[in-house]
Formats: C-alpha cells, structure tokens, sequence
C-alpha cells in the first residue's frame, strides 16, 4: 500500500507550477507518461472494443500505441491542422483504421453518444489555463461536448497534474453532471520521470481522473487511490482537495531533497497517511550530515512501537545523536503511530518502501537499508481510550520494551511524552500487577532523594517530618513508591483532575489508606488553604505539567510560580522543610528567571539537570546548613545511601534506585 505524505514544511504553490510550466515548456508532454507508464490505468478503464475519442491529440504517441495493443477504433482529434497532418502522413500505411480529424473539442461535430471513451493526455491541463471567467466557460463548453458525445456508462479518461482550480472544477461540474469522480495517483509515470530525467530535475506527480456518466447520481461518489491499489471513497469535496493537494506538496519537498543537502539544517518531517484516514500512520523525519569517509549515502530507521517517546527518537537532538551513530549521510526516520496496527517489520517495510524512496538524494542507485532495534515491529496494547475536559483525549496502553510490558498514560495533546508509567509484572495465573518499586520517570528517583533528606531533618516539631504534599498526581507512580519505600511518611497528593485519580486508581493500583490521601483540588487554592490554617509539610513536591504548550515553559504552569504561591510553599514548610519541583523549561532566559525568582524566596536553591532528558529538579531549602553545594552534597549523598536502602528494606528492588556519586557530580547550586 502507498500512502499519503502531508509535509510539515510550507508549500511555495505559485513557484511550484511556475516552475513545472517551465518545464513543460521545454519538454512537451513527456511528463504525463508514455503508454508503456499508462498501460495500467488504460487497460483498467478502457477496454479494445470502446469507441475512443482522443482529445487533442497533438503529436503523441499514446494513440498509436494504444492501437498496437489491440485498440482498433480509434478518433483522434487537434484543432492545428499542421499537427493532424503529419499525424494522418505518418500512420496512413501502419495503421489504416485510426482516423485524424481537425476539430476543435469545444464544438465537437460527433453526433450523440458517439464514444464509449473520451481520452485526454494533457489536453485539459492546456486548456485550463488559469481560473478566470473567460476560460472557465471555455472548460464548460468542453466537458458539456465530451458529455454530449459519450454513451451512458462511458468514461472520460484524463492524465493531468490536476492544479488547484482544475481539482475544484472537477469536484463541482462532474458530480453536477452526474458523473462519478475517480482520481489515481499514477506512480509509474513518477518513477519513469525520476530514472530518465537530470538529477537536477524536478518529479511532478500524475493523476489519472476517470469520470463515468450515468443517467442521474443520487449522490456524488468521490474516490482516490495510488496505482493499482484498492480505490478509497471519500465523503465530501474537501478530503479528495486534501489528498490531490498532499501528494503535491511532497512533491516539493521530496524535489528539494532529491536536489540539495540539507546537512547543517533543521530537519525536514512529514506524515504518511492512508487515503480515508484522518489520523497519520508514519511520521518520518529526514536529517543529514556531511558527507564524510566511511558514510553510507542513505537509509531509514524504524523506531519500533512503544519507543517512539524515548529521547533519541522524539527529539530533534536524539535523532540527530541516531544520525552520527548510524553512520550514514541522510537517515529517515520512521515512527509508527497509536490507534494503528502493525502486523510485522517486513509489511512496514513494504508499505513505506515508495515513500522512503523518494525521500533519497537523488543519484541513488544502490538499495535502501533499513535500520530498527531488532526483526519485531513493536506490541502496542491499547486498554482504554478517555477524555479528559482539562487535558482532552488520552491512552492508557501497554508496551514491550526489551523484554518488559510497561503501562503508560499518554496525553494526545502531547503524544510524543509519556505522562505516567509502570512496570507489569505477570504472577500467578499470569495475573498482571504493577511492580511499585519500577520509577519510569526518572526525575522522580531525585525527588524520592529529597523526600528523604526532608524527613532527616533535624526539626524542633517531629510530625512535620514525615509529611509530604505532592501536586499533581498523574498515574500515581511517584506516591505509590514513596508510599512503598518510606513506611514512616505520610503523604497527600492533590489532584485538579478527578478523571486521573480513576485511572491511577483503576490502571496503576494506586491504593489510598491512611498513609496516602487525594484531594481532588486546585493545587494553588490547597496550598493557600494549608497556609492559611496553619498546616505545615516537611516536603512540597510541584510535578505539573502545563495545558498551554505554547510557552517555553510545560511543568509547573507559571502560575505555580508566582511569588504569593511561593510565599505560601515558604511558610508551610517552614524553617527545615524542602520545596522540589520537576522544571521543563525549553527557554533558557525563562529559566534562568525561574531560578533568579526561587532564590529571592528561599536560603539555597539546587538543581540537577537529567542526562538527554530535558528535566531539572529544583531543591529548595530555608535551613541554612545547605548554603553551599559541599553542604547539599553531604546531605543529599546520605539521603541518596538511605534511598537505596529502603528500596531494599521494603523488598522493591535488589538493585540501587540511584547512583548517588553520578548524582551528587552533577548537582549545581
């Protein structure tokens, strides 16, 4: 199956057709196809006992090889005389029966219902010039004679490059007219201009459009398809616009990459679909390097289902990092999307095999390898599909990576970050229970290490200790293994959204007693509320992530940063508690704001940034014995060391959860 490419990048329509026109120009009509290109469709629509009327038929070859073939009643038709000429010269010996007649298509002398086909190679196209009122009562004129001229059930067989306002006529006199409307990607026609043009030149895709004439339609039927595959019936005028508009526009895109490098560049993306799907299959994105000794020219990387969200693939600098190592000039790669099923790495292969390859330098003559982690396609499971009215469509869905079944909530919005994960463990009767002592997300290993530095802290008031408030409660993961690791901690998670409390309820377990509680709240309006009434925690963990993707900032909404709200985080922890909040910020100078702010508000202020994930976590302490960063490592190397031991005390891992001297290497004040 082909599928349809929508480029990301921006569509020069004007400087498109300006330059095929050119072209054309040059070079006639070779870029609509030969027959032995056009054999396909041919074949399909029209059979050797038609009676055939060939529109404009120029100097062409397509009739005369069509006649070789077995077409025998054949009536072409030119308005030059000159051409009908040395048409008639040149086939009178060869081919007897074929006829050549000067007539000008828009006042056809044919009676009614003369042909069975109405052939057009380009001949619409050079009518239709541009979209002004005086051609387009030409184009009626021409359509109304075909129409007049064509049996019942006969076919107007046309190959064009079918520009914007053609497409839109089409859709709206055809259907008018009672006429269904097929439109064909015609892939041999591109891969014959590709293999015989310069590799400087530029590949226009062709379409067959195939209009059959009934006596009345009830209602119009649209449909599209590549080649010889299975037609795709689309519901209004738009979705056929989109599809023919598509593959135009990759066009462009895949012209630009056949002719130019674009190592040094941003990446160029694009999504494959198929024809009657809204929702893309692929997303392939196309990097290069500089061409260097020990570099293969070109290959595509399938990133198997289930590993699309891990930093080398879902960033710009991972696949950037995947390029360097792959080894090659120009890498392409491919991740599969939810809501689709894959069958096997081969069928992948298969079904991208048109697409890959013109996304190629051109030149290329070897094959094309393909690259993945391993011979599998990926196990996607979808559990369930939900809504959200604050943060809209979401999964919850279970992958295998290396061997291990995750379970993860997936935010459409964001569908590229995982908003909350666990490890499923199969026990008895393959019973499946998530395994609480699995952190996925590994920023929550360093707020883990603050939760314990917090509750060993010397504090005058015992209970404050062990109480920690977590905004934002996600999947659960984070309190479920505090809950797990530290039996003396009491925690409350505040949660704006009652939906995620039944999904981590329902899909991660997360069990409430009296160790463990949830507010459905607003996380501002909870902390007000707590300053107010004087109640206190020895940690306050912010691990939000913002619904307005638009600032450089996505966890914690700025919002949470406001100073009345860190004022109030100060005064309920008081003089030895900890404040830690999950940072994403994409915006260097909105960081280095965020950071300038914390530390009016607070004694010292910390941070560790994670290794290619673009996650900081922020400690902030009122207790003067962490003013220097010998002071946080001393205290958070002990914290980390009592970290380890929990999780092995409480029988979670037989594995450290944190290499505490990489972590206290990297932490900066």
């Amino acid at each position: 199956m082909n599928l349809l490419p929508r480029t990301r990048e921006e569509f020069a329509q004007t400087d498109y057709w300006n330059e095929f026109f050119k072209k054309r120009g040059e070079k006639a009509f070779e870029w609509y196809g030969e027959y032995i290109e056009l054999c396909d469709q041919i074949h399909k629509y029209i059979k050797p006992v038609d009676k055939i009327l060939m529109l404009g038929c120029g100097n062409s070859k397509l009739s005369m090889d069509m006649y070789d073939a077995g077409y025998r009643d054949i009536t072409n038709i030119d308005i030059s005389s000159v051409a009908v000429k040395k048409m008639i010269d040149l086939n009178a010996k060869t081919r007897p029966d074929m006829k050549f007649i000067k007539m000008d298509a828009t006042k056809m002398s044919f009676p009614d219902a003369s042909f069975s086909v109405a052939l057009d190679k380009g001949t619409l196209d050079a009518i239709f010039v541009n979209d002004s009122a005086e051609t387009k009562e030409i184009v009626d004129r021409y359509f109304t004679e075909i129409l007049r001229t064509m049996r019942n059930g006969g076919r107007y067989v046309g190959i064009s490059m079918l520009q914007e306002h053609i497409i839109e006529y089409l859709l709206e006199f055809l259907p008018r007219n009672n006429c269904m409307l097929r439109i064909v990607h015609c892939l041999d026609v591109e891969r014959a201009n590709r293999e015989n043009n310069s590799e400087d030149s530029l590949i226009f895709p062709v379409f067959v459009i195939i209009a059959t004439k009934f006596n009345s339609l009830p209602m119009p039927i649209l449909e599209f398809g590549f080649g010889n595959e299975k037609m795709q019936r689309f519901s209004c005028s738009r979705e056929m616009t989109t599809a023919v508009a598509s593959v135009q526009k990759a066009a462009l895109v895949c012209n630009g990459l056949a002719r130019s490098s674009i190592a040094g560049h941003n990446e160029v993306t694009m999504d494959l679909y198929r024809a009657s799907e809204e929702m893309p299959r692929y997303t392939v994105h196309v990097l290069e390097q500089m061409s260097a000794r020990g570099l293969g020219k070109y290959a595509a990387f399938i990133v198997p289902q289930g590993r699309e969200t891990e930093w080398l693939f879902a960033t710009t600098e991972g696949r950037r990092k995947l390029l360097e190592s792959a080894k090659f000039q120009r890498l392409a790669v491919v991740t599969l999307h939810r809501d689709q099923i894959y069958s096997t790495l081969e069928e992948v292969k298969s079904e991208l095999g048109y697409s890959i390859m013109n996304l190629a330098p051109a030149g290329l003559k070897e094959q094309i390898p393909y690259l993945s982690l391993g011979s599998e396609v990926g196990k996607r499971e979808t559990l369930i599909c939900g809504f959200s009215k604050l943060s809209g469509d979401f999964r919850i869905e279970e992958v295998e990576v290396d061997g291990k079944i995750l379970r993860r909530l997936i935010f459409l919005k964001n569908q590229f970050v995982v908003q909350s994960e666990a490890l499923v463990k199969t026990g008895k009767k393959d019973r499946k229970k998530i395994d609480f002592g699995y952190l996925a997300c590994h920023h929550h290993v360093y707020m883990s290490v603050g939760v314990q530095l917090a509750a060993t802290m010397e504090c005058s008031k015992r209970d404050i200790q062990n109480d920690v408030l977590v905004i934002g409660l996600g999947g659960g993961g984070l309190c479920s293994f505090l809950h797990a690791a530290y039996p003396q901690t009491r925690i409350t998670a505040v949660e704006i959204d009652p939906i995620m409390l039944e999904v981590a309820e329902q899909y991660f377990e997360l069990k409430q007693d009296n160790r463990l509680h949830v507010v459905i709240d607003d996380g501002l309006a909870f902390v007000e509320r707590c300053c107010n009434e004087g109640i206190q925690f020895g940690a306050v963990l912010f691990d939000v992530d913002s619904k307005d993707l638009s600032v450089g900032m996505s966890c914690p909404p700025k919002s949470f940063l406001a100073n009345k709200v860190l004022i109030d985080i100060k005064q309920i922890l008081g003089p030895t508690g900890l404040f830690m909040l999950n940072l994403v910020c994409r915006d260097d100078s909105l960081r280095n704001e965020t950071i300038a702010n914390l530390k009016q508000h607070f004694v010292s202020v910390c941070s560790y940034k994670l290794d290619e994930d673009i996650n900081e976590i922020v400690f902030c302490a009122n207790n003067e014995c962490y003013k220097t960063i010998d002071q946080w490592k001393k205290h958070m190397g002990t914290a980390g060391r009592r970290l380890n031991n929990a999780v092995k005390d409480q029988k979670l891992s037989d594995k450290d959860a944190l290499d505490v001297a990489d972590f206290l290497s990297e932490l900066k004040i």
